[in-house]
């Protein structure tokens, strides 16, 4: 459906570890970033943890599979190469969960991108701050994801940047 908005999961099978370095994880988030725009698609928050992956993706012209199966099956062939390795990376499909934008939006960039934080990974919001593995340093323009849609993000949260990224 072009234009929903989606709250996507992805796991590692068996929840194993599917993202082992940072390089893994960067691999991952520049194929995004290739299929968003070949997909006319829109990410408002992500995280990528070592076993799961979460996107908040507003889709475009051809929806949300399209970018999703080029994303999971490029990134399976790219990390079994790496990692010797064959067979299923993933459980299953991606789950994919419809939202309402008005209601759910803001709950929804909240909960994909304290991840960390509730994880343990990181302990403050200022080492969120710099955390490359969420769209929240991309939010306080710490790292850029030009894939990302950042001031529709921020506008959420508020009309003038600055109390916006407080917020």
């Amino acid at each position: 459906m072009p234009g929903a908005l989606h709250h996507i999961m992805v796991r590692g099978i068996n929840k194993e570890s599917v993202f082992i370095d940072k390089e893994d994880k960067e691999q991952l988030l520049q194929r995004l970033g290739i299929n968003l725009v070949d997909g006319q698609g829109f990410v408002y928050a992500w995280v990528v943890m070592d076993n799961h992956l979460h996107l908040l993706i507003k889709s475009g012209k051809r929806g949300i599979s399209d970018i999703m199966r080029k994303l999971l099956t490029w990134y399976a062939q790219y990390y079994n190469r790496l990692h010797r390795r064959r067979g299923h990376l993933f459980e299953n499909r991606y789950k994919s969960i419809l939202c309402e934008e008005e209601t759910y939006l803001l709950a929804l960039i909240r909960y994909i991108h304290l991840n960390p934080v509730r994880a343990g990974i990181v302990g403050t919001m200022e080492e969120l701050d710099e955390y490359l593995w969420s769209g929240h340093s991309a939010v306080m323009r710490n790292v850029s994801r030009s894939w990302m849609d950042i001031d529709y993000v921020l506008d959420q949260f508020g009309r003038k940047k600055r109390a916006a990224v407080g917020r």
